[in-house]
């Protein structure tokens, strides 16, 4: 916990301590050096399909979208003028995996809920497979373009509305990795993910609510509570992630009473029902009440949990530690 910083500052006197911490443990291991890269939270979920992304992957997800819109696949075309995405993954090489390879993934998709995994094999400057007859020249080689697809690979694509279709595009970018042992070896790749929405709508009741970490504060000030749409506001709120797994979360703090007053005054916003009409306006929905004139109050600061029970499992036992990332305690701490 520090005050009168920036989150930069922040990051700058946490990332010699990880790095420490895994270079100790694990002298013979490559690790990302400081700065630690940073990825803005919407680019997280474009790129990686996951706030947490493991970049130990290479594979990358693109926006395929306008490659299919208005085009001779009815399933993708008529999902997108109703408001869906197509994400998009190209994988290198996996033209050469058998029949059998693809028809597991295609049946992997449907035990996840989804209709199943389209997919494109590029050879001899042509595509084969269940969607290529529906992608025409200029398409095709629109979509080689987006992905930096070629000869050899395959290009793997999910349909659906914009946060499912990221969710599943990331499933399957993880499975694909690992099956495929793409995955760099003995490495340990951390990156911050940043900019954090200030707030999200519950998918089942339609109300807002904050999205992370209520006593975060905004950027835009008041200026941006009072003005913007609050599903475009982003918060001053950061995790650092090594391998896929979340070691440490924070925020600049929100310590001006007038600004909790203002953030508080969405919650609720859009409300479908009626379960949480007796909160008051200021109660968060896990009972903090984020406009509490004590709450946050004085200089400006900011910090981490740092997480050094999980940072060190990581560094022990980095397969352990990433199978049971969801097991371990959260880190605590003042943020």
């Amino acid at each position: 916990e520090m005050s009168f910083v920036t989150q930069e500052d922040v990051w700058a006197a946490i990332e010699p301590i990880m790095h420490g911490v895994f270079a100790e443990f694990r002298p013979e291991a490559t690790i990302t050096p400081p700065p630690f890269p940073r990825v803005p939270y919407s680019e997280a979920l474009a790129r990686y399909g996951s706030d947490k992304p493991d970049l130990r992957n290479p594979l990358v997800i693109e926006d395929a979208t306008e490659v299919f819109r208005g085009g001779g696949f009815a399933v993708f075309a008529g999902a997108i003028e109703k408001g869906a995405t197509v994400r998009a993954l190209r994988v290198p090489g996996a033209a050469a995996q058998p029949r059998s390879f693809f028809d597991k993934l295609n049946q992997w998709a449907r035990d996840e809920g989804a209709p199943g995994l389209g997919y494109v094999i590029l050879a001899e400057g042509a595509a084969r497979g269940p969607i290529a007859k529906f992608l025409d020249e200029p398409r095709l080689a629109a979509l080689r373009r987006l992905t930096g697809a070629a000869d050899g690979d395959a290009v793997f694509f999910v349909c659906d509305k914009p946060a499912a279709a990221a969710r599943l595009a990331g499933k399957a970018r993880t499975r694909l990795g690992e099956e495929l042992d793409l995955l760099e070896k003995n490495a340990f790749r951390f990156c911050w993910v940043t900019d954090f929405p200030m707030y999200e709508r519950d998918e089942e009741t339609g109300k807002i609510e904050f999205s992370h970490n209520p006593f975060s504060m905004p950027q835009g000030g008041l200026e941006a509570l009072e003005t913007k749409d609050p599903l475009t506001i982003k918060a001053y709120q950061y995790d650092i992630v090594c391998n896929g797994v979340e070691l440490s979360s924070g925020a600049i703090r929100n310590h001006r009473p007038e600004l909790r007053r203002a953030a508080a005054r969405w919650l609720g916003a859009g409300d479908r029902s009626h379960r949480h009409a007796h909160r008051g306006r200021d109660q968060h929905p896990r009972g903090h009440r984020v406009s509490d004139e004590s709450a946050g109050a004085g200089s400006p600061h900011a910090g981490a949990g740092a997480g050094a029970a999980r940072a060190l499992e990581g560094a022990a036992h980095p397969a352990r530690s990433a199978a049971g990332a969801q097991g371990l305690t959260r880190p605590r701490g003042r943020l």
